[in-house]
């Protein structure tokens, strides 16, 4: 019998057009995924029932309409079917308002599970933007929707790779305005957030290194003086505020010197340093966290990929990474909320 302490983590299926339901029922085939967690989905029964076919998935489908309902054993995929999908209109592979309204309201369900604790986490598959605005959803992406509706202002994205992790500064902006972004209060808050995030994730007293933003650094102002001028002030009124923070460090260096152990966590400056460090070592394996809020999340970080959905060939291993990471920091997660 397995254990039944095993970490309850909910999972949105994703937009019923993209990969998300053929990877969740992949996923929650695997022996050690049952074995290290129980696992609820929030979806359609139909379409998951569908996408097992298409992966040649033998499994069960137990409907039910609370996690405390769940059989959590191998071979059965516990599932809340919202029923929200008309077969006659669905299509893989397409922008659908009705898709990006089931996606959101998969959401929606699994943070109403667990702000009312009866989830450790939530593991999240892939939802598409404009089928989101399609349907005249009010957020742009996920950290959007799981900051309005657990009430959290700000909420830090995150990525893990083994154990580099990464802060962002910024996300979702142009190159310009992120440059921009920079300045010496936004670091010191991001920080400050980054460091409180960490110690959730039980990480007592972590090191973070603040990735440069010129190339080596401006060379003090040489060629560009956003270090002079905002991160190295920034940096220093941290440590004496007595964060273990050190910077500026090459862009080029301080992710290398992360994976070797020398820093708990990166600042990064913008959008794609952090995501060009992390997914050119591996890109199935690199994995979202949303930090700051009242629940924990952790998610894929690859789209819906509407050109392979409904073939069975999208490969599961980024939402296995993801469910891992949820146990492996739902412990310490849920003690720091006690």
């Amino acid at each position: 019998m397995m254990n039944s302490n095993r970490p309850l983590i909910v999972i949105p299926m994703g937009d019923p057009a993209g990969i998300g339901p053929e990877i969740t029922v992949k996923a929650l085939s695997k022996k050690e995924i049952c074995g290290i967690s129980r696992s609820v989905v929030t979806g359609d029964l139909g379409i998951l029932e569908k996408a097992a076919d298409i992966c040649g998935i033998d499994t069960k489908f137990h409907v039910i309409g609370d996690p405390a309902e769940g059989i959590y054993e191998e071979g059965t995929i516990d599932v809340i079917d919202l029923h929200n999908i008309d077969p006659g209109q669905f299509c893989y592979g397409k922008v659908s308002a009705m898709c990006g309204r089931a996606a959101y309201e998969y959401i929606e369900k699994a943070i109403e599970l667990a702000m009312a604790g009866k989830a450790d986490a939530v593991a999240t598959t892939t939802i598409n933007k404009e089928s989101l605005r399609a349907a005249d959803v009010p957020y742009i992406g996920h950290t959007e929707i799981f900051g309005a509706l657990t009430g959290t202002e700000e909420p830090l994205t995150m990525f893990e790779l083994e154990d580099m992790r990464i802060l962002f500064l910024s996300r979702h902006m142009s190159l310009r305005k992120a440059c921009d972004y920079v300045t010496k209060e936004h670091i010191i808050s991001c920080v400050r957030k980054g460091y409180r995030a960490l110690q959730q994730l039980g990480i007592e007293d972590p090191r973070i290194g603040v990735a440069g933003l010129n190339p080596h650094c401006g060379e003090h102002g040489l060629f560009g003086d956003e270090e002079v001028r905002e991160i190295i002030p920034a940096v220093e009124e941290l440590q004496e505020e007595g964060y273990r923070v050190y910077g500026p460090v090459g862009a080029d260096s301080v992710f290398w010197q992360a994976r070797n152990g020398r820093y708990d966590c990166v600042l990064s400056l913008y959008h794609d340093q952090g995501h060009i460090a992390s997914k050119t070592v591996d890109f199935n394996r690199t994995i979202s966290i949303t930090c700051g809020m009242p629940i924990l999340r952790t998610s894929v970080d690859h789209g819906t990929a509407f050109d392979i959905a409904g073939k069975g060939i999208a490969d599961e291993i980024s939402l296995c990474e993801a469910v891992r990471k949820a146990v492996r920091y739902a412990p310490a997660f849920r003690r720091s909320r006690d």
